[in-house]
């Protein structure tokens, strides 16, 4: 099974691919400011309904952007930290058709490689405000 991710938006999408890229389910939800506190228990549950487990999944594909900083950043992070555990090969894709693009990579990846974002603009760093 393939875990794609895609949380470049405030609506973040799960989707569960067979081995041969065939859709099987997916989950798609408002994240918004809770993407990094609901992506593992959202993960989580998408494996579930299809009585799955981590240990069940052969590949990652990740959308890396452009989009926002935040989502990209803890969606990547955690496909990341999923592929390396489980030693399954993670894929980077984009564009319209990025999940199905990506599961077509997967066998041609070999695990240890990860993936970084794209972001659409530099990051907005506050300037720290002084102590009165």
């Amino acid at each position: 099974m393939i875990l794609a991710i895609k949380t470049d938006t405030p609506i973040a999408e799960l989707y569960l691919f067979d081995d041969a890229a065939k859709k099987i389910d997916e989950l798609v939800w408002q994240a918004d400011r809770k993407l990094a506190d609901e992506l593992l228990p959202k993960i989580e549950e998408l494996l579930s309904k299809n009585t799955l487990q981590l240990k069940d999944l052969t590949g990652i594909v990740i959308f890396t952007g452009s989009g926002s900083f935040t989502g990209l950043r803890i969606g990547t992070t955690t496909a990341n930290a999923l592929a390396y555990s489980l030693a399954i090969p993670i894929v980077e894709a984009k564009g319209k058709d990025w999940a199905e693009s990506g599961c077509q990579k997967i066998s041609t990846t070999q695990p240890g490689k990860y993936v970084v974002p794209k972001y659409s603009s530099e990051p907005n760093i506050t300037v720290t405000k002084p102590k009165t």
